[in-house]
């Protein structure tokens, strides 16, 4: 909690900075900023609470506010849609979340944490029954499939992208999508008697890191490069969940909230230099012309690309040589998927920097 709680703030301080500049032509900017703050209050509910009850309070808070705030220019044809697109999916995973709480509850007669866990982390026999512990953890990885936009709700992320650039920075790099990451973390001692949803999980991670890695190596549009890539880190994170390195899993979430905020903030200001335009093969050799976004810009590319020594690389090692040593045989699949991901990211990212920022 403590962790997220850093990053949460300090990642959303800097993207509020940011958004003064980048709004304050804006005839909604009051509206915005009134948005942004709702939706920290429900990232820090979600995070700091006790109970399962309250992290359902903020889990709901972050999804409305991010409906409000996809759909931000709601004058325009596309946003609203995109918007309604992304509420409609997170209530299929919500349905699984409140599924899954119900559960507890039936079984625990409690939704606090304290109560919950202390019996299972005891190691008491028979505290908890496999077949209750699975469908407790599968309806909860259900939400979290909604809210971190795994295979197959992972639908509503790039259409995320009409809202405001400050928003795909804060939303949908840094806090909103890596609350089911956090989510998988939390349960960690009742995942511990279910070990066929660790490996659904590890699968599915998996499967969405590559395959959301491979759409992303054909896009054309700045920001939709970068919608992809995050499905696709989200995917890495699941692995680490997956493989039962939870600290690895939690570890890769805040280093990509720093070079995913980082990028897309550095997206955001070439938008703006382009004058609205978002099709990188209209761009090239923005280097010499915006030396300071072309030079952070770049070196978010670096961390993203798992090179040594920025932070991408220590997260994205720890994530691997926790799958290879998990699931028996699988674990050998698992982190060969992951390491051709590991090499498609630096791909599609050295493609962006290169239409954008280098040629003519």
């Amino acid at each position: 909690s403590v962790t997220m709680a850093l990053f949460v703030t300090g990642v959303g301080s800097l993207i509020h900075l940011y958004s003064i500049g980048y709004l304050h032509h804006d005839e909604h900017f009051p509206r915005f900023f009134l948005l942004l703050n709702l939706f920290l209050f429900s990232m820090l509910c979600l995070v700091l609470a006790d109970n399962f009850l309250f992290l359902f309070l903020g889990w709901e808070g972050v999804g409305f506010c991010s409906y409000q705030l996809v759909s931000f220019w709601f004058q325009r044809d596309r946003p609203p849609a995109a918007g309604k697109k992304a509420f409609v999916t997170n209530r299929v995973g919500d349905f699984g979340f409140m599924v899954g709480v119900f559960l507890i509850f039936n079984h625990f007669g409690s939704l606090d944490y304290r109560s919950v866990f202390s019996g299972l982390t005891a190691g008491a026999p028979g505290a908890l029954a496999t077949g209750t512990a699975t469908g407790i953890c599968l309806m909860l990885f259900l939400g979290a499939v909604g809210k971190s936009a795994q295979l197959p709700l992972y639908i509503w992320l790039p259409d995320a992208m009409e809202g405001p650039t400050p928003v795909s920075a804060l939303i949908h790099a840094a806090t909103m999508v890596t609350a089911g990451v956090y989510l998988m973390a939390r349960i960690a001692p009742i995942l511990h008697y279910s070990p066929a949803t660790l490996t659904v999980i590890a699968v599915v991670g998996a499967a969405t890191a590559l395959y959301a890695a491979t759409i992303a190596c054909a896009q054309d549009d700045i920001k939709k490069v970068l919608a992809y890539s995050t499905i696709s880190q989200l995917g890495y994170m699941f692995l680490g969940i997956g493989a039962g390195a939870y600290a690895a899993g939690l570890f890769h979430m805040v280093t990509h909230a720093f070079f995913k905020a980082l990028l897309f903030l550095g997206a955001g200001s070439v938008i703006h230099a382009m004058h609205d335009q978002q099709d990188m093969k209209k761009m090239g050799g923005l280097l010499k012309w915006m030396p300071v976004t072309g030079g952070t810009f770049i070196i978010a590319w670096l961390a993203i690309s798992g090179i040594f020594p920025f932070a991408g690389f220590w997260s994205k090692d720890d994530v691997l040589a926790a799958a290879w040593g998990s699931h028996g045989d699988l674990g050998k699949v698992l982190w060969l998927v992951g390491f051709l991901t590991a090499g498609l990211t630096a791909y599609y990212m050295s493609r962006q920097v290169a239409l954008v920022f280098l040629g003519k």
